[in-house]
């Protein structure tokens, strides 16, 4: 039990519409000081098992399920309510997630759009119908598959639950969502932010903060749950997917990425190593879609590594809440250890072309602050190479032509995201078309739009999110038939 005043901010879990304690109370720690921000209840299958009967009761009894026009509104009331609050939520994810202040700002304004997008969404419908034979119709109508389980994780945890809970929401599901301790503060307002919605009813949305994982077990596994949307690993989403087979229910993975960003030697270095620097150090490299494997064409290779090593090594580290920062701390000091560990063993077998590593003194060393790190690597089958790092740390990776940068690219278990850079207009697309990859973007990085579904091949996931595609994740297809009586 935590020994803090009172007066601390305390965050509680939310589950038919009301607020709720926990048996265990802990304490949210910044991890650019180490210093506490407050106290949270956290939350375990307790929770889970209220929440899911929560939901389970409100899609069974409710009018939520087919009432479209009510799921629009308290959608569109939900933005509102989201962007009303948009400076608290930017702020606590700089204080307590590390983020600098844009890239916060970046992660809640997503969320507003996304929501006003699904809201406009389910007001739509898909379904077809045909008379196929004379007198016999058919027709399909799609319903939404009954309590979708979130599971999001803590390195985006506003956009990252929104994208896969307004969806559901927006599909006539009901939601139970389970976010990590490490943003409990963060999860409250999140929590706040939604319970304020005038025209949700109550048991439609469930959410706690849970420090273990033994109330998303009991998400994953339990009956009352038709679908699971989690974002996160790949090694736990096997783990979810091995879990849910038991009931055969949906399945929404996105899991981890290794993304290659591919400069061939007609590329624009001056557009380029801006935005390279950027991809490893956006959210400190804690991010699916991290541009973590810089692949350069013999002929700029020279040049390139001078350019980026130079960018990585000037990038200004400190707090979320300094404006001057360029990149905050990671997200606690066990993955700092972890990071700055997996560039120590990467020595033994690559170049270390920019040593960054734990900051360990000076006014940074109470926090979880690591420089970035630029490794230079032959070998593809290294762990550097296949292994998500989940922090600011690239690889180096020298190819000869276009089949050598595709036959690279493609060399890991991963297929989230890729980027190749080139003035050859046609050249992005011929290889973008090759590349084992859920998203490839031409001379750019990161952009993802609501209307355009996002997901992985091979091992980072199954299913989409974002654009159509996200609602139907939540919903069942169901076909009537009917043959029509002869006229006598």
């Amino acid at each position: 039990m935590s020994t803090e005043p009172q007066d601390t901010p305390y965050a509680r879990n939310h589950i038919d519409g009301v607020w709720t304690d926990s048996d265990t109370i802990r304490e949210s720690v910044d991890p650019a000081t180490g210093l506490t921000l407050g106290r949270y209840a956290d939350g375990g299958p307790k929770e889970a098992r209220a929440a899911i009967d929560a939901a389970r009761r409100a899609f069974r009894t409710g009018g939520w399920s087919r009432d479209r026009d009510l799921r629009a509104k308290a959608l569109f009331e939900m933005s509102d309510r989201m962007a009303a609050r948009r400076d608290e939520l930017v702020a606590l994810l700089c204080q307590e997630n590390g983020k600098i202040p844009s890239e916060a700002a970046l992660e809640v304004d997503l969320t507003i759009s996304k929501i006003r997008y699904y809201g406009a969404l389910a007001l739509t419908e898909s379904g077809r119908a045909s008379e196929v034979k004379p007198g016999l119709y058919s027709m399909t109508l799609r319903q939404p598959v009954g309590v979708a389980g979130v599971i999001a994780p803590w390195n985006s945890p506003v956009i990252l639950s929104v994208r896969s809970f307004a969806p559901a929401l927006a599909a006539g599901a009901t939601v139970v969502l389970k976010l990590p301790a490490q943003t409990a503060l963060t999860n409250s307002l999140l929590f706040e932010i939604i319970a304020e919605t005038p025209s949700l009813p109550r048991g439609v949305f469930n959410a706690f903060t849970e420090s273990g994982s033994q109330g998303a077990r009991l998400i994953v596994a339990d009956p009352g749950v038709d679908v699971i949307s989690y974002t996160g690993s790949t090694r736990v989403g096997r783990s979810i997917m091995a879990d849910a087979s038991a009931s055969l229910k949906g399945m929404s993975l996105e899991l981890g990425g290794k993304t290659p960003m591919i400069v061939f030697d007609d590329a624009d270095l001056d557009a380029a190593v801006p935005v390279l620097a950027k991809a490893v150090t956006t959210f400190t490299g804690q991010f699916c879609m991290t541009g973590s494997r810089i692949l350069v064409q013999r002929g700029i290779a020279d040049e390139l590594r001078s350019r980026l090593s130079a960018a990585l090594e000037a990038v200004r580290v400190g707090p979320g809440t300094d404006p001057a920062s360029e990149m905050g701390p990671l997200v606690d000091h066990a993955n700092a250890d972890r990071v700055d560990q997996v560039v120590a063993d990467a020595a033994a077998y690559a170049k270390i072309l920019v040593r960054g590593g734990r900051i360990t003194e000076g006014p940074l060393a109470a926090g979880a602050f690591v420089r970035p790190s630029l490794v230079e690597v032959e070998d593809v089958e290294r762990p550097i190479v296949q292994q998500e790092v989940f922090g600011p740390v690239a690889t180096f990776e020298v190819f000869d032509d276009e089949a050598d940068a595709i036959s690279r690219a493609n060399a890991t278990e991963f297929g989230l995201a890729a980027s190749v850079w080139s003035r050859d207009v046609d050249r992005p697309l011929r290889v973008g078309r090759e590349l084992e990859a859920g998203t490839v973007w031409a001379n750019t990085w990161a952009v993802i739009v609501d209307q355009m579904e996002e997901g992985g091949f091979k091992q980072s996931g199954v299913g989409r999110l974002n654009g159509e595609r996200a609602l139907e994740e939540f919903q069942e297809i169901k076909h009537f038939v009917h043959a029509a009586p002869k006229l006598p």
